[in-house]
């Protein structure tokens, strides 16, 4: 017999200051009406706390190409390049429409896993995808229909498909796949955004989504990979081109739009990280309040090499934010 391995360094737990700023920041526009402020604002205090932050990071997936995105563009090294050497997924506003209009369920997100273990969507912006919870690993097939899907997972959940809760983007694409889900017998769960959020949900206890379908954000999909490898749910995915030169591009890359994409295959490694810090009211977890003394936050950190899921509170005092950073607070 072994002897157990001590406790390691926890960058996820540090992961949590990254995501709690951004959603401070963010939260300060909530409600009115510039979801590009809210972003530019979350980027900002976002890469300000990364810079301190002992890695050696790339970012993968960040807010676009160095021309278009001054901040968290894709390929920038971020830390202060000490190991670990990690790739970065960031999504500083997962849900900006969200937020500029003060609706529920728009969070602060990051997810790091070892150097070259992320899938990289290159100019794949979409991707057909299917999440489930713990409970429903191995039941699901992205290439099955709806209806055998919902059947499968009612047998393996052991509840009727009448109560399955089918978490699906709310867009004009999706009006056949509502209509089939509906006529199977469950429910939608409709959201107008944020399906990294949407995808969580389903490996969280009571938040009554069971199910996650149809096409959304590929880089949305690998952040959500990181945090269901941890949760120990499963997501699967399919390219989907917007059009045809967007497939003719991605194809003369290698992008391969006939191959499933399994949790493993968007984030390889056994070792990631994921950090949530809600901006406002979700299914898990309260958006940021501010108080006379400052704000208060919580946050989702998932380590996959542990299989630790923490949820945390943070008070913050306006002096103490106003010390550590002048990202916008």
């Amino acid at each position: 017999m072994q002897p157990p391995s001590r406790p390691d360094r926890n960058i996820a737990l540090e992961m949590i200051r990254v995501t709690e700023a951004a959603a401070i920041a963010a939260a300060r526009w909530a409600g009115r009406g510039d979801k590009n402020a809210a972003d530019g604002a979350a980027v900002d205090a976002m890469r300000f706390v990364l810079g301190g932050i002992a890695m050696d990071g790339v970012v993968v997936i960040g807010e676009g190409e160095k021309d278009e995105a001054p901040m968290l563009y894709n390929g920038e090294h971020i830390g202060n390049g000490r190991p670990p050497k990690v790739d970065v997924a960031v999504d500083p506003v997962d849900g900006t429409t969200l937020t500029a209009a003060g609706r529920n369920g728009a969070l602060a997100v990051i997810a790091l896993s070892e150097r070259g273990s992320m899938f990289n969507p290159g100019p794949v912006v979409y991707m057909k995808k299917i999440a489930v919870g713990p409970r429903g690993r191995g039941a699901v097939d992205i290439n099955a229909s709806v209806t055998e899907n919902l059947q499968e997972l009612s047998k393996r959940l052991k509840k009727p498909v009448q109560e399955l809760g089918v978490v699906i983007l709310d867009r004009p694409r999706h009006a056949d796949l509502v209509a089939e889900v509906r006529e199977a017998g469950a429910r939608v769960l409709s959201i107008s955004d944020g399906d990294v959020a949407g995808a969580i949900a389903t490996g969280w206890p009571n938040s009554g989504a069971d199910i996650l379908l149809g096409i959304g954000g590929t880089p949305e999909g690998v952040i959500a990979a990181a945090a269901l490898k941890g949760l120990g749910g499963e997501i699967q995915g399919v390219l989907h081109p917007r059009n045809e030169q967007e497939r003719i591009d991605a194809e003369a890359l290698g992008y391969d739009f006939t191959r499933v994409l399994s949790t493993d295959d968007l984030v390889a490694s056994d070792n990631c990280s994921f950090s949530a810090t809600a901006i406002t009211d979700g299914d898990f977890l309260r958006g940021v309040r501010f108080t006379d003394f400052g704000a208060t936050t919580q946050s989702l950190v998932v380590r996959s090499r542990s299989g630790t899921v923490r949820t945390i509170e943070t008070f913050h005092r306006h002096n103490k934010l106003q010390e550590f950073t002048t990202a916008g607070f």
